[in-house]
């Protein structure tokens, strides 16, 4: 179907054995866009009604549209869709707004079933007074998986909005239901992005911490509307690309502790209620059904301003944990078709959260491609990275599938045709695919390997030369240049699930004590270097090379092939006190301070320049059909020119660029030099041609700058020339310890 906005779409309409043909009225034509919930096999009468076959205590009722899962308001009434393969028995349960106790009970009359589905019609209902849920029967059989109970209220897995506390941190009364959500918002002529994954910078964010302290400064704290005040200030960095932490439905209370009268909960969001919903504790105020126009508004300003919406979404677990957890939808649908289980009935838990979404089952599959669609089509996203993705792979029995339908499936939908997919592309229990994710060429993957081998380099460890040059060249050894190359990789050296930039550089362990788990969470292998003081010191040759250390390692990545990312906050020294696990810190610990960017204005500034050197040299982010000035389009050096035979001892790594640019044409070529020693070292950099017109330029260096010398211009260039003048004799220059160079080629 046409998804032309200004084309009217006529319905077909089909005739009943008592009635005539009608034609459909000019006033019931509806435009593609607006069909996406009526289907155009809908039959028609009169003023866009549909006759109502009988009736169920007060409700005028129909059968439905089958095919149509969910709750969709049509003309008239709302169709109601819901399967399990083997329940006995569903009601529809209606709900006042805000009420717990049902107004009405519409048992599904048998001859609405169609082999494993009910659909029912009811008219006369209005989408913002009423609230719904389903109750099923059917056998109790937990050693078969079965968990049937009448008396459970069921939440719809298609549910577009659900119930919330609307007031962040509220804890919820009783059981969920949902709301009915109508598609008609204006999004005037845009659609989605034609950003491509090599222009992406990526920025993690999480929507509550990035604007919840009281210095970020915004009005409407810790909401999809806060974001939206930030984003002259995400423009102004340079990023491109906003990766969202879960922003599917979450209660957040669900696994409520108290330590010394602090409450830790699910800050995070990563144990999902429903996935088609977004998460009402993200709405700025408290009326009716505004998540989801607030999360649309949110896309629509990030996409006037170039910027990509990626969504971190979770479907390797849901929130109703194992045998011990809640049994809210899925568990009282059809446990043992929905979840992995043993041969016993108990939850497989390859999510380290207690139980595992059978993923390769037909039924679960569709729910998943019908759920990213919905995404894709009604709320413009621009992609998705899939957490824990290695469970999307794996068989019911756990284990791993060479060819897993799921993500083939994925990969060759075409409303997903343009739109990202991004692996984290391991799991809890220890399927680690980084590299041989089964990606059919569509896939990229968050580059673990690239955050390893590059933090272990960049503190000074041994035997790490190869492998960060390789890194740094995009990973040819992982993501073979003829097969998948270097956008299949996405670059990082901190995300959410770790240490921050800064801590980094400044703890040697994690300090996790109040999260009240011992210490015991969180990674061990965080492969940081206090630089010689555990903790925040006033000692300022040590904060010194603790800067200097996390500039190092954003030049590093802004000047990696491939897609970068990382955490918000990064570019300002944000600190979590050494908690690399903070999902369940909703306080000062996980929420960015923002007086921090007017402390560390020069960290800030030193971001923008490396993300705009990135942006503007093509030769950086892809491969180039062929070098400039004579040399390959992409090499690796040593202490000398042309030779990277590392050793274990070597500290040193040379990686130079050239191409072309593809807008002016002029050839470019930047080489990147990275001492990790604790001494300085002489290096000798590629001649440029004799009388090519160019000569290298010193744009970077993290020793020698002056933090508080003019940088960068304010558009995001580098400053005089002369400000960069540095040890040189020829081409040889001398890099001093725990220090990154860039040179770029510019003409005489």
């Amino acid at each position: 179907m046409s998804k032309s906005a200004d084309k009217p779409v006529r319905k077909s309409v089909r005739k009943s054995a008592d009635d005539e043909k009608l034609k459909v009225s000019e006033s019931i034509l509806k435009t593609a866009e607006e069909m996406i919930s009526v289907p155009v096999s809908a039959s028609v009468y009169g003023h866009g009604h549909m006759r109502a076959y009988g009736k169920i205590g007060d409700f005028e009722v129909r059968p439905g549209f089958y095919e149509i899962n969910g709750a969709t308001a049509i003309p008239g009434g709302v169709n109601f869709t819901i399967s399990s393969h083997q329940a006995t028995y569903c009601e529809l349960l209606l709900f006042e707004r805000k009420e717990k106790i049902p107004y009405a009970v519409l048992p599904f009359p048998k001859e609405y079933r169609i082999g494993n589905v009910w659909s029912m019609i009811v008219f006369g209902l209005d989408i913002e007074e009423f609230e719904y849920a389903y109750r099923f029967d059917g056998p109790y059989d937990p050693a078969k998986g079965l968990l049937f109970d009448k008396t459970k209220v069921i939440l719809d897995p298609y549910a577009r909005a659900v119930t919330g506390q609307h007031v962040w941190g509220a804890k919820r009364s009783g059981f969920y239901t949902a709301r009915v959500v109508r598609n008609d918002f204006d999004w005037g002529v845009q659609g989605n992005s034609n950003n491509q994954m090599e222009d992406l910078i990526i920025y993690e964010m999480h929507v509550r911490g990035f604007t919840q302290a009281g210095s970020s400064g915004v009005e409407h704290n810790g909401t999809f509307s806060g974001i939206i005040e930030k984003l002259p200030y995400l423009e102004r960095l340079g990023v491109t690309a906003l990766e969202l932490m879960p922003v599917f439905e979450f209660d957040e209370n669900l696994a409520h502790r108290d330590f010394y009268g602090r409450n830790l909960i699910d800050y995070w969001g990563y144990n999902t209620v429903c996935f088609f919903a977004p998460n009402t504790g993200y709405a700025s105020e408290n009326e009716y059904n505004r998540e989801g126009s607030q999360l649309k508004n949110l896309i629509r300003e990030c996409h006037d301003r170039g910027i990509d919406v990626l969504l971190d979404v979770v479907f390797n677990h849901t929130a109703e944990g194992d045998e011990r957890g809640p049994a809210f939808s899925f568990k009282g649908i059809d446990n043992n078709i929905y979840y992995m289980l043993t041969p016993d009935g108990k939850y497989y838990n390859f999510s380290g959260c207690g139980n595992t979404l059978n993923c390769n089952h037909p039924i679960v599959q569709r729910l998943i491609l019908d759920c990213l669609r919905y995404w894709v089509t009604v709320y413009h996203v621009d992609g998705f990275r899939f957490d824990l993705a290695a469970i999307l792979g794996r068989n019911e029995d756990g284990s791993p599938m060479s060819k897993p339908p799921l993500l083939q499936s994925l990969a060759f939908d075409p409303i997903l045709g343009g739109v990202k997919l991004i692996a984290e592309a391991w799991d809890a229990g220890g399927l680690y695919q980084v590299g041989t994710f089964p990606s059919w060429n569509r896939w990229a993957e968050w580059n673990g390997r690239y955050r390893d081998d590059m933090r272990s380099f960049l503190k000074g460890d041994a035997g790490f030369a190869d492998a960060a040059a390789k890194r740094i060249m995009g990973s040819p050894d992982i993501y073979m240049p003829e097969i998948r190359g270097s956008r299949a990789s996405v670059n990082f050296i901190d995300c959410h699930d770790g240490f921050t930039l800064h801590d980094l550089y400044t703890y040697d362990r994690k300090h996790n004590e109040e999260n009240n788990w011992n210490n015991t969470d969180g990674a061990d292998d965080n492969r940081s270097w206090n630089c010689g003081v555990e903790g925040e010191t006033s000692d300022p040759e040590i904060n010194r090379l603790r800067r200097r250390m996390e500039e190092n390692a954003i030049a590093v990545l802004m000047l990696s092939r491939g897609t970068p990312m990382f955490f918000m906050g990064d570019e300002f020294g944000n600190s979590q006190g050494g908690n690399n696990n903070a999902y369940c810190q909703d306080n000062f610990i996980a929420w960015l301070n923002w007086e921090d960017l007017n402390r560390n204005s020069d960290l800030f500034d030193f971001f923008r320049f490396v993300i705009n050197f990135r942006k503007a040299h093509d030769c950086i982010k892809m491969k180039c059909r062929e070098g400039a000035f004579g040399f390959p389009e992409m090499s690796a050096h040593d202490v000398e020119p042309w030779s990277c035979d590392y050793k274990d001892y070597s500290h040193f790594v040379g990686v130079m660029f050239s191409g072309t640019n593809e807008k002016t044409g002029e050839p470019q070529a930047v080489y990147l030099a990275v001492n990790t020693y604790w001494e300085p070292l002489s290096i000798h950099i590629p001649e440029l041609p004799e009388g090519c017109g160019y000569h290298w330029r010193r744009v970077v260096d993290t020793y020698e700058r002056d933090p508080l010398a003019g940088w960068i211009d304010d558009e995001g260039t580098p400053a005089d020339e002369s400000d960069f003048e540095g040890h040189k004799d020829n081409c040889r220059w001398y890099i001093r310890e725990r220090t990154v160079i860039v040179f770029d080629a510019v003409k005489d």
